[in-house]
């Protein structure tokens, strides 16, 4: 697949919007991601001309944060948290059970292009342990079981509604143009944050609580 020029002038939108030209780059990665399903070589070489910079420079980048993938992933990126707290409360057990299940390793793709499994990193949602998220939308409390039932309703077709967020789950392209600062309208979907997360909110204002007040000449 070849960009388009569409994606070029996208990548002028972008470019833009900031002061510095360069500082345009990640949202231009996710435009790439967002056409082709990953960043290739092309869209590394776009980048860079748009930008001025070098072909390294780019590639530097894309290589660095684990968000840009340099081959072709599926409609829909499984991320499993396998840090400390997720790992302890199951989601070892989860990544485990799923790879056989699908039938694929680490940062593979099922036969059927739908499903690309992956253990990520803490998504700060450890009051939800276990933790999955499917391009990048949140699925709170997870079992092996419900992980299963997950992975296999995507790869049908079915609807899926994430626990927090969106309505619903959009494919890998769409939420990479989402990302690169192209809304969709669903910004305002759903609950951002469920009852464990302001919990503590909860009890503060029960009892009275407020932040201490700032010295002489405080921020």
């Amino acid at each position: 697949m070849s960009l388009s020029e569409k994606t070029r002038e996208d990548m002028r939108a972008i470019i833009a919007r900031y002061p510095e030209p360069r500082s345009a780059l990640l949202p231009m990665l996710h435009l790439c991601q967002a056409e082709e399903g990953y960043v290739s070589p092309e869209g590394v070489a776009m980048c860079a001309e748009e930008l001025g910079l070098t072909v390294a420079e780019v590639g530097a980048v894309a290589t660095f944060y684990t968000m840009y993938k340099r081959r072709p992933i599926g409609d829909y990126h499984v991320g499993v948290c396998t840090n400390t707290l997720c790992a302890v409360m199951g989601g070892d057990a989860i990544f485990s059970a799923l790879k056989e299940h699908l039938g694929v390793g680490n940062d593979e793709t099922t036969g059927d292009g739908k499903v690309t499994l992956e253990h990520i990193e803490c998504n700060a949602a450890c009051d939800y342990a276990p933790v999955m998220t499917v391009n990048w939308e949140f699925f709170d409390n997870q079992t092996i079981t419900s992980a299963k039932e997950l992975v296999d309703k995507l790869r049908r077709g079915d609807p899926v509604a994430p626990t927090r967020g969106a309505n619903r789950v959009c494919t890998w392209k769409e939420a990479s143009r989402v990302l690169a600062g192209f809304p969709d309208g669903r910004a305002d979907e759903g609950v951002s944050a469920g009852p464990a997360s302001l919990l503590g909110l909860k009890y503060a204002k029960e009892r009275g609580d407020r932040a201490p007040a700032m010295p002489d000449g405080g921020i």
